[in-house]
């Protein structure tokens, strides 16, 4: 049988198993493409159309990064190039994994939190897919899947586990379907950019009505814990650690409300040192952490509640061998050696993540640097720095950053006089750096972070 393209040139009907022309031949014969009508039905153009796209927004995409490194661009254009060329490129990708799309939210220990499980499900024989440059907006989501995909579109993994801040997950998931996510806390945060922390927690409660199988939520969380969604599991504190970890609420003195405290299923029990205790099923596990910073071993009970949702077979035993191996992402206690001498950055964003810190970190041991920036990514309304008790900081060496005159300002009033304020990051650091013999640590917000570690390290994230 023969048929004819609608400009007339004959075909046989073998051609019509190319899905090169499954959506550009027109036949002119009933028969025949009733005969052929899987190949002509809307799903095979869809599938043919979506496949070449895909191939086309990789080479762009890949084309874009090359020249995006060249210039020394940002991590994150590609994924820009690639989203407006085409918008399904992500779900196309990550809806065929076979667990499916973990995402990690709230205001405070994405990064950190997202490293542990991906670490965690790689030492069950996982292969995980994470946005590891801790771009977390959708872009940046396929600016990593352009690094660890090929040409032809082979993208070998089993889970993608992302971290999203609260308003672009909720984006995110308009896109893509999700099948479990963690809610870590919300804090106040870039005020300037997301409005109120109620406000927040609506968007992480759009995120919780469209996962497929559990939402992990924080219990000591006022807001977190009043999420509603059909499967909620719960992670938690024992009552003897619960004043260490202060709520927005309780570090403003908010409310007088009664919290809500739902049953865990995971709890940091106890924390000495960098030894902690996990009560998981009513058993308890102590391990040694290599993390760095109170905050971060209690993110680690969310992470083993969500690990325990995604490979319910493994016994609490080897997530926790596997949980004391994982090491604190960049910029997060992250230890810098220059020469014999350790440099410690610590991330701080908000009254809370700077409280903790202090708590974790200061001592009579180190000198200190504060840098604040306040650029977009770090939130221009710096007010929140007056929420935070700096009266147990010591040896306050430097001060830095585009807001360093106004940290040194907030610093009297707590009694504490700055040694030296150069707002300028690259005079600031070889002062500090070369004052005194005993190890450092920097205090710092989003931006200045990513400059310290450039000028301290000769590496760039951006």
């Amino acid at each position: 049988m023969v048929a004819r393209t609608s400009g007339g040139r004959e075909v046989g009907s073998s051609i019509l198993l190319s899905p090169t022309i499954c959506t550009t031949t027109k036949f002119e014969l009933p028969e025949l493409r009733k005969r052929h009508s899987i190949l002509l039905s809307p799903t095979t153009k869809n599938i043919c159309y979506n496949r070449s796209m895909n191939k086309i927004s990789i080479a762009i995409g890949k084309l874009a990064q090359t020249a995006s490194r060249l210039r020394g661009g940002g991590s994150a254009f590609p994924g820009l190039v690639v989203e407006k060329i085409n918008p399904s490129f992500v779900r196309n990708i990550l809806e065929k994994l076979p667990y499916g799309v973990i995402v990690i939210s709230g205001t405070n220990g994405k990064t950190t939190t997202t490293k542990i499980i991906s670490e965690m499900l790689q030492a069950q024989g996982l292969k995980v897919f994470t946005n590891d440059t801790g771009s977390n907006f959708v872009r940046g989501v396929i600016s990593s899947i352009l690094d660890h995909i090929d040409i032809n579109g082979k993208f070998n993994y089993d889970i993608a586990v992302l971290e999203l801040d609260e308003a672009h997950a909720v984006k995110f998931c308009e896109v893509v379907p999700i099948r479990h996510a963690l809610f870590l806390n919300v804090q106040r945060d870039q005020l300037d950019r997301f409005g109120e922390i109620d406000h927040t927690a609506e968007l992480l409660q759009k995120v919780a009505d469209v996962a497929q199988d559990s939402v992990v939520l924080n219990r000591e969380d006022p807001r977190i814990s009043k999420i509603k969604c059909k499967n909620p599991i719960y992670f938690g504190l024992s009552d003897q650690l619960l004043s260490q970890f202060p709520s927005d609420d309780d570090l403003l003195a908010t409310t007088t409300d009664k919290k809500i405290r739902h049953h865990a299923k995971t709890i940091l029990a106890d924390l000495f040192g960098n030894e902690a205790t996990y009560k998981i099923a009513g058993k308890s596990y102590t391990t040694k952490l290599a993390l760095r910073g109170i905050y971060n071993a209690y993110n680690a009970a969310g992470a083993l509640a969500l690990c325990q949702q995604i490979l319910p077979k493994v016994n609490a035993g080897k997530w926790l061998d596997s949980l004391a191996k994982v090491k604190s992402a960049f910029g997060r206690g992250e230890i810098i050696k220059i020469g014999d001498l350790e440099v410690e950055i610590l991330l701080v964003k908000n009254p809370s993540a700077f409280q903790l810190s202090l708590k974790s970190f200061v001592d009579g041991h180190h000198d200190y640097m504060i840098a604040i920036n306040d650029n977009f990514a770090d939130g221009q309304d710096m007010s929140w720095l007056w929420n935070v008790d700096f009266t147990l900081l010591t040896n306050v060496m430097m001060v830095s950053g585009v807001r360093a005159h106004d940290m040194a300002l907030r610093l009297k009033y707590d009694e504490i006089t700055a040694k030296q304020i150069e707002p300028n990051l690259e005079q600031a650091l070889p002062k500090f750096i070369t004052t005194g013999t005993q190890p450092k640590r920097i205090f710092t917000t989003y931006t200045a972070m990513l400059e310290i570690r450039k000028i301290l390290s000769g590496r760039s994230i951006l």
